[in-house]
């Protein structure tokens, strides 16, 4: 039979497994989100990507600001749950909660546990240059991402591959793991395994202060900083354009030859000398621009090989 779902999201990452719960016949009784933001210029209360397909759906939506208490467990209980499927909520769940459906609550989970448990493991295992990664269902504690593992789908992390690029394939990856793991449910197979105690982890939230680029770091560790905080909050440096200092967020990158002091352009073709090697911008964005290809960048910006960037 099929299952009744809470399911708890709220980002773009989430949207593919509610899709694909309502695909497999399963009754999603209920929908909580984090609440509607201030978003664009005129910073208007904006629901979030789940919020606004759950609606599309005819799903009932929840949006409270705190789980913690005995009315928001009591809400919660009335659902009449059999499972709570968390994907990206960006709650912590209190044990009242966990504890409400009858098969608790499963989590999907963008790394390979114990590795990078918390907030920005796609950020976090490119930042790192992690060659692999993965897309794991577990079954949630109330402990940060310590929870026993069901499923795990792993991928490798392409050379030069984004934190959009990364995000998009996991979400697309996790829809069927989550799915899976429903089906095991129903038929009393499902089964995890502890998380291993070596090689825990912590993926901390990004700050904006990493973003800034140090061009005597090495180049990969620029690269690797630069396409794990792509397109946000987004690696940035600057360049002097008519005696002002302008921002230009680095979006993409690869690693290149060549050397020379850091920060100098090499030639037209977005080629950069770093601390150890250099790399080549591939897209760039000016300040109230749109993202373009660098070398066409460079050349609006009048820059020529011997200058720099800071």
């Amino acid at each position: 039979m099929p299952l009744k779902i809470v399911f708890m999201g709220t980002p773009d990452f989430s949207v593919p497994t509610l899709d694909a719960l309502v695909a497999a016949g399963h009754e999603v009784v209920a929908v909580y989100s984090q609440p509607p933001r201030p978003a664009g210029r005129g910073m208007v209360a904006t629901p979030s990507p789940v919020h606004r397909r759950a609606e599309a759906l005819g799903l009932p939506v929840f949006t409270p600001t705190t789980l913690k208490g005995e009315a928001a467990a009591e809400a919660f209980r009335a659902h009449g749950a059999d499972v709570g499927v968390v994907v990206a909520y960006g709650l912590l769940l209190p044990q009242t909660i966990l504890d409400a459906p009858r098969f608790g609550c499963l989590n999907l989970h963008g790394s390979k546990l114990p590795r990078w448990r918390g907030a920005a493991p796609i950020q976090r295992a490119i930042m790192a240059g992690d060659a692999t990664t993965a897309v794991e269902v577990m079954r949630m504690e109330k402990g940060l991402d310590t929870g026993p593992v069901a499923l795990c789908a792993e991928t490798a992390i392409g050379a030069d591959e984004t934190t959009l690029d990364l995000h998009d394939r996991l979400a697309a990856l996790g829809a069927p793991l989550m799915v899976a793991a429903l089906a095991a449910l129903e038929a009393g197979t499902f089964a995890t395994t502890e998380q291993a105690a070596e090689g825990v982890t912590y993926a901390h939230k990004i700050d904006k202060a990493e973003a800034r680029i140090d061009w005597s770091r090495t180049a990969r560790a620029i690269h690797d900083t630069a396409r794990g905080l792509s397109p946000f909050p987004g690696a940035w440096c600057e360049v002097a354009v008519g005696g002002k200092l302008e921002r230009l967020k680095v979006l993409r990158t690869t690693l290149a030859d060549g050397n020379g002091a850091p920060g100098e352009i090499l030639d037209g073709e977005g080629r950069i000398a770093c601390g150890d090697g250099a790399l080549r911008l591939v897209e760039v964005q000016r300040a109230g621009g749109k993202p373009q290809p660098a070398a066409l960048a460079l050349k609006g910006l009048r820059l020529a090989p011997g200058d720099r960037l800071v």
